[in-house]
């Protein structure tokens, strides 16, 4: 299994360089968030994530989660690994101090987050579909519901779980069947089934808080009839839990990959449920956790895409197999490591282009999370909050592309041996397969993207972000260095624009043309997206490089920069001629012709 060691040179060069976190937390009244503490729990959350997590990843993948009669059993070290987690304070790390969190900002508890996930992605799971059931009852729960359930997640005590997904829907939720009828005691009786439901049911908490999307007797049709209630597994009683709610386990699914995460079907009998927010206002209230499960699983792209990148750059440079085209460059071996060869090192360079692309990224997002929940004013909270419509979409769906594009890339460095389970290059690939499906497949991640968050208004979240792109051109197009790549960002830039307003324009005559176009929409944004990131990355290390301060990795990040622009980036004309071709092709095949 390739032995994963967290990147703290590129996080701070992120951190403290690009886009200069210690400035933002002090904009932000941050304070506890000081450049030394940060780096404290870098350091330390490295440590776990290295020493504690890293070692259980293929044993997990090996031995799987156990189902017996409803009882789910993680596999070896998994709770004890939790117990650590969970004493050490890292589920409260960015949590509300008035239920025991220590209140630093979102963008470290995701920073955080990312170390997790590379090291162990079943394992961070657990924790991370419960930091979504805390966002969700800290924005819309009642002051009664804060102090039943925050402090005990905050602690680890008990863990959360988001259930939406149903045996005959997953997307279209407005057709959802599971029920909730009022009590007498104000409480509500849930009846249904869920599935696919991660963390569902697991021995690493005393209880399991379920959030679960229901319809009330009285709900209207469709989306707009939809509620949101809690529903433990335990029902609380004092400082902890008293009788066992009618929720149940019915089984686990045999998965492709993260086998040690636990994706259950649950099924709620008559359980008793508590309404959380408004009556028939629960897809709202759900998508404060979905729209942080989607950055999340965004996120599984970039740490599962780098897990394998190490893996693959250890042993590109001690496999030996054949001599260099350009004569031998270890004349002592009986052959030159890999990592000579052209074709090894553009799969080398695509891996590391997109995982230090997408890191900054996600990087970037983090920060607007810290601004919509922290900034003075509502001006600049609905300014982030824009960017992060148009973003999020993004980060889930083309990280996780991309993402997929470095695992395969890292088995492909092996060749036969990255097809043997021993290695733990394959492990990887299969636990990132679900990320293009699962939270939003990202078909409709594409949907959203250009139907709803573009055109859906009327092109004013696009205008945000290419406004930010368009200063940064302006700023730098007379840079020494990097000017011809700042003037083909600048180019698409404009194009991207231009694109929006043709497909705009077909889709009032042919709404399909959306639905054809969106898949290459999502994906020729965010190549645009990236190439501003590395030129932001490139413009800083030009400027560390003039200041004589260097040991190769800011020259590294600028020829990375280059490869990108030049091997990487053109694929947005692929897409461009994809989009413009319309949606005749896609959708003239009658139904009958596409059998076999």
């Amino acid at each position: 299994m390739p032995e994963y060691k967290a990147p703290l040179r590129d996080m701070r060069f992120l951190i403290d360089d690009v886009f200069a976190f210690p400035a933002h937390y002090a904009s932000l009244g941050a304070d506890d968030a000081s450049p030394d503490m940060v780096a404290a729990i870098l350091e330390e959350g490295a440590k776990f994530c290295e020493q504690v997590l890293a070692p259980l990843n293929r044993s997990g993948d090996e031995e799987g989660c156990h189902f017996d009669n409803g009882v789910v059993t993680t596999p070896k070290g998994f709770k004890e690994a939790f117990a650590q987690y969970a004493e050490g304070g890292w589920m409260g790390l960015a949590a509300d101090p008035l239920h025991g969190g220590q209140g630093l900002p979102e963008s470290l508890g995701l920073i955080v987050a990312e170390m997790v996930a590379s090291a162990n992605q079943s394992w961070a799971m657990y924790p991370g579909l419960t930091h979504g059931a805390m966002s969700a009852i800290h924005a819309h729960g009642s002051e009664e519901q804060k102090q039943t359930y925050l402090t005990r997640l905050t602690e680890g005590r008990w863990t959360g779980t988001m259930c939406l997904t149903e045996p005959h829907c997953g997307t279209d939720l407005g057709i959802i069947k599971t029920r909730a009828v009022p009590q007498a005691d104000g409480s509500h009786a849930i009846s249904g089934t869920k599935i696919f439901i991660s963390a569902g049911e697991h021995d690493m908490s005393e209880n399991i808080v379920h959030l679960v999307l229901a319809k009330l007797p009285d709900a209207p049709a469709g989306t707009r009839g939809i509620s949101l209630f809690i529903v433990p597994k335990f029902l609380p009683q004092g400082d902890g839990v008293g009788a066992r709610n009618a929720v149940s386990c019915g089984s686990i699914e045999h998965k492709m990959g993260i086998k040690a995460s636990a994706t259950c079907v649950i099924n709620f009998d008559a359980a008793t449920g508590y309404l959380i927010g408004e009556a028939n206002k629960g897809l709202a209230c759900m998508f404060t956790m979905m729209n942080h499960a989607r950055l999340g699983t965004g996120m599984q792209g970039l740490c599962l895409g780098e897990a394998s990148y190490q893996g693959a750059l250890r042993y590109a440079r001690e496999r030996l197999q054949m001599r260099a085209l350009t004569g031998p460059k270890a004349p002592d071996k009986a052959a030159d490591p890999i990592i000579v060869h052209p074709d090894v090192r553009r799969m080398l360079l695509t891996m590391k282009a997109f995982n230090e692309g997408n890191r900054a990224l996600a990087y970037f997002t983090a920060q607007l999370i810290d601004v919509a929940h922290r900034a003075e004013t509502a001006e600049a909270r609905q300014e982030a909050e824009d960017l992060l419509a148009l973003l999020t979409p993004i980060c889930k769906a083309f990280m996780t592309e991309t993402g997929l594009e470095a695992t395969n890339h890292g088995m492909q460095v092996f060749g036969g041996h990255g097809y043997i389970r021993e290695w733990g290059m394959e492990q990887l690939v299969r636990d990132c397969r679900i990320a293009p499906i699962y939270e939003g497949t990202n078909g409709i991640q594409a949907l959203d993207l250009l139907g709803r968050k573009v055109l859906g208004s009327q092109g004013k979240l696009l205008r945000g972000f290419t406004r930010v792109l368009h200063k940064f051109c302006e700023a730098q197009q007379e840079h020494p260095q990097l000017a011809p790549q700042v003037a083909q960002l600048a180019a698409l830039n404009r194009q991207w624009g231009e694109l929006t307003q043709s497909i705009g324009m077909a889709a009032m005559k042919n709404p399909d043309e959306v639905g054809a176009a969106s898949v290459d929409y999502l994906m020729y944004s965010g190549y645009v997206t990236l190439a501003y990131f590395w030129l932001r990355m490139a413009v800083v290390a030009q400027e560390k490089l003039a200041q004589g301060d260097d040991d190769g990795f800011h020259q590294a990040k600028l020829v990375t920069c280059a490869f990108y622009f030049q091997r990487i980036l053109p694929r947005t004309e692929a897409h461009r001629l994809a989009m413009s071709a319309g949606s005749a092709s896609t959708m003239q095949l009658v139904e009958e012709h596409f059998a076999f």
